[in-house]
């Protein structure tokens, strides 16, 4: 693993701005602007419980924030994209005043991204690895901003249906590889793309266990990883309780991660992660 921390990225370029990675992972904060999210799905569905949310977590030390409008989660419903951008827009021009931290566009929808550039996002976060419109790469080329790509593995229709392969880390890998690859073919610039391995799109619960246990390995790619495991099923399975409070195992896992030297993590819980963080640090637990 020290020999991958030697490729790890120490930037990642915005479309105004540079993120400095620091030895710990920066923790960017979940806003689902949604009714139907696996987690939360319905608790900021209106614009000012969702813009109060959000302020919460950069109080809580958000480093950057997350603003979807459409549930990925497993046989969630398709929106379309008026209704995302109605859902969206609202809050991320109202963060735009209040924030200093990024934010992010999670959508695969490039009218979407294009419409929430405009209102002040930073990132394009696509779990279709801008796949899912050809639009999306022009949109980001000609933004300018930061894109993280994901590996899925089906659609979020149809990802749990029987994930399968032969060699998972690997082929995540490799994916993410090629996407890398075919982006800045596209006039992208390498360092504007973050690399997500995509835990619980289309993997089982020994599939996610294998990647989280492997992110080390994708710095050798040169490019900032964010890993998003934040309250997900495999982590209750993990556990023993499928239906219980996933919030301690997320924490706990979230020090793995930070081990491995992941640059950005994706949570719900912003405080207890941060807190975590900053004692495991200060007391020697990310000594290179």
């Amino acid at each position: 693993m020290t020999d991958s921390l030697s490729h790890r990225a120490s930037q990642w370029r915005l479309r105004t701005r540079t993120l400095e990675f620091p030895r710990r992972p920066l923790v960017m904060g979940i806003v689902n602007v949604t009714p139907d999210s696996f987690s939360d799905g319905g608790q900021f569905l209106d614009v000012d419980a969702a813009v109060a949310h959000a302020l919460r977590l950069v109080a809580d030390g958000a480093d950057l924030l997350d603003i979807g409008g459409e549930s990925t989660r497993p046989n969630a419903a398709i929106v379309d994209s008026d209704e995302e951008r109605r859902r969206v827009l609202p809050v991320i021009e109202r963060l735009g005043g209040q924030v200093r931290v990024p934010i992010s566009i999670d959508t695969s929808k490039a009218a979407v991204a294009r419409a929430a550039i405009e209102a002040g996002a930073e990132i394009i976060n696509d779990v279709t690895a801008l796949t899912g419109e050809p639009q999306m790469i022009d949109v980001a080329r000609e933004t300018s901003t930061g894109v993280c790509v994901m590996h899925m593995q089906g659609t979020p229709r149809t990802m749990q249906d029987n994930p399968t392969y032969t060699e998972v880390v690997a082929e995540v890998r490799d994916y993410l590889r090629q996407r890398r690859d075919a982006l800045v073919a596209a006039g992208i610039e390498r360092e504007r793309i973050c690399l997500d391995p995509g835990i619980g799109f289309g993997k089982t619960r020994e599939h996610n266990i294998d990647l989280m246990r492997h992110c080390f390995g994708l710095h050798e790619l040169g490019c900032p990883v964010l890993v998003g495991h934040s309250r997900k099923a495999f982590l209750g399975k993990l556990i023993g309780d499928k239906d219980g409070d996933r919030t301690n195992a997320t924490v706990w896992s979230s020090l793995s991660l930070a081990v491995q030297g992941v640059q950005i993590i994706r949570v719900h819980d912003v405080r207890l992660v941060r807190e975590a963080l900053t004692v495991f640090e200060a007391a020697g637990g990310l000594r290179p």
